[in-house]
């Protein structure tokens, strides 16, 4: 547990500095805006100052995150990628999308060695568009038993009962848009038909 939050608290001088860069905000204009001195920031920054609860709120504040945006950010401390998984159903779900209301976009793992064997469907309202990237996806819609491979997709209205679950121990991952409203994902843009000219 001690190793996990020296590691986040690691974490909080690249990302402190790669928001600090990605608005253009220089040092001294941090210190005016925080009230924390130059040299304590540039301490931060580099790693050789542990940040405490007085130094990161004005920060945070400053910034337009939350604090546990500032100690819980990825390795890269890049600032634009903060989406955390979620485990759901024996399913991880990672959002690729932060924006509430219209489409979402998750990315799903069954993990290998799954217990989601025994289908449990279930319906709410929604449209949903799948895709699978690796492993065999078993999917349950209404009367429907389906196994998809990677590269294959499949659309649906959510609510007819539908099922996802690992077809063997391989791990499954898969790419998922939902509209909470039913919007349905299509594709806009349809490649040329060439014809040959004689």
């Amino acid at each position: 547990m001690d190793d996990d939050l020296g590691q986040a608290l690691d974490a909080v001088g690249p990302r402190l500095r790669a928001l600090r860069t990605e608005r253009e905000i220089t040092l001294a204009g941090l210190s005016d805006a925080t009230g924390v001195s130059v040299s304590t920031l540039s301490r931060l920054e580099s790693g050789t100052r542990r940040p405490t609860l007085e130094l990161l709120l004005p920060l945070a504040k400053a910034y337009g995150v939350t604090l546990d945006e500032l100690v819980d950010a990825p390795p890269t401390g890049d600032p634009r990628i903060h989406l955390r998984p979620v485990v759901r159903n024996g399913m991880t779900m990672l959002p690729l999308t932060r924006r509430a209301g219209g489409i979402q976009a998750y990315k799903l793992v069954i993990p290998a060695g799954s217990e989601r064997r025994r289908p449990t469907p279930q319906t709410h309202e929604g449209y949903e568009w799948l895709y699978v990237l690796n492993g065999r996806l078993r999917v349950i819609l209404g009367e429907h038993d389906l196994v998809l491979s990677p590269g294959e997709a499949a659309e649906f209205d959510t609510r007819l009962p539908h099922w996802f679950g690992a077809v063997d121990a391989d791990p499954v991952e898969f790419l998922v848009l939902f509209g909470s409203q039913g919007e349905r994902a299509h594709l806009r843009a349809r490649p040329k038909t060439t014809t040959k000219s004689g």
